[in-house]
């Protein structure tokens, strides 16, 4: 338990008591995969996301109602000259997302993905991780069931992203505090930082990994400590989604650090995940990796904002389709294997 009590201590009854996959459906769903128009495997990693959609779903794979959902924070480290972008940005952005004129509109447009953007306080940064606990521990849970919220109102298949400059910064020290080694290894260029300006943000990744190090043993406290509302956020919607049977596809590196602490507080916690895409930032790699997982996409991509999950969730819906709508062998009157 952390020294303040109670408000985390819901989340933690939740991580502990995660709901598994249903195993009626995954076979099911095998079955009828074995009676469909193409040799055993030939749809190779496709029907491997099929079963997974039977499994945390528990029904027959379907993709009807998707979401991408951004959610949009500011961070006081900022102010530590870390990014050549002013926080500023954050703001503009989403009400670029609003107008439909960001990249991740344009990607939902191309798949059928609904779109919603959550803002987080965007006039009222979280504090300097070099210097303080980004949130009270009241505030990060606040923040997370929020998230948890963010979900409601029907969705069969979750795809979660972000919008914050200097979250690059966040997502390499909640790495560094789960996972050890360097901030060297952590820290990548995020929007375009080099020279001085990735010297200031590896050193603040490293002090603040140092300032609260006798507290990063609770991933709870790594989250509130170094993370920041829209990292609470996501990581309070894949925990809601859990629980309501949605499966999730993670984005990028800063999404994947929010997954990340929940599967420090519960090796399964990330079980109806996937994660949609490897980006071109140097840890993102090597955070999927510690997970245990395999991006679905490689397109040397780094720009956030849900781009990676969105363009995975056509993948998805493919592999939803193709199982659904082919037809088996007896129905094509096609011979099978004696």
């Amino acid at each position: 338990m952390s020294a303040s009590g109670l408000p985390f201590d819901d989340f933690r009854e939740l991580l502990r008591n995660l709901p598994g996959p249903d195993s009626a459906a995954l076979v099911a769903a095998r079955e009828r995969d074995s009676q469909l128009t193409k040799p055993p495997g030939a749809l190779g990693r496709l029907e491997e996301i099929a079963f997974w959609l039977a499994a945390w779903t528990g029904r027959a794979p379907a993709v009807t109602r998707p979401l991408v959902a951004i959610f949009a924070g500011n961070h006081g480290v900022t102010r530590q000259g870390i990014t050549p972008y002013p926080s500023s940005v954050t703001a503009q952005m989403v009400e670029n997302f609003a107008a439909g004129g960001a990249a991740i509109n344009q990607i939902c447009v191309a798949h059928d993905l609904g779109l919603k953007v959550f803002d987080l306080a965007l006039d009222y940064p979280t504090a300097d991780i070099t210097e303080e606990a980004a949130l009270s521990e009241r505030d990060c849970a606040a923040t997370m069931a929020f998230g948890m919220e963010a979900v409601a109102g029907g969705t069969d298949l979750l795809c979660v992203g972000e919008m914050g400059i200097g979250n690059t910064t966040i997502a390499a020290a909640i790495n560094l505090a789960l996972y050890g080694g360097t901030a060297e290894e952590w820290v990548g260029p995020g929007t375009g930082s080099e020279g001085e300006v990735l010297q200031r943000k590896i050193a603040a990744v490293k002090k603040a990994v140092d300032l609260h190090r006798a507290h990063l043993s609770d991933p709870l406290e790594v989250l509130r400590r170094l993370g920041g509302r829209e990292i609470a956020a996501m990581a309070g919607a894949i925990l809601a989604a859990r629980m309501q049977k949605i499966p999730v596809i993670i984005d990028g590196y800063v999404a994947t650090a929010a997954g990340a602490v929940l599967r420090a507080a519960n090796p399964s916690a990330l079980d109806h995940c996937l994660i949609g895409h490897v980006s071109a930032e140097p840890g993102h790699l090597k955070s999927i990796e510690k997970l245990g997982k395999t991006p679905l996409l490689a397109l040397g991509m780094r720009l956030g904002e849900g781009t990676g999950a969105a363009l995975a969730a056509g993948i998805v819906k493919s592999a939803a389709a193709c199982h659904s709508g082919m037809a088996t062998f007896v129905q094509a009157g096609v011979s099978n294997r004696s």
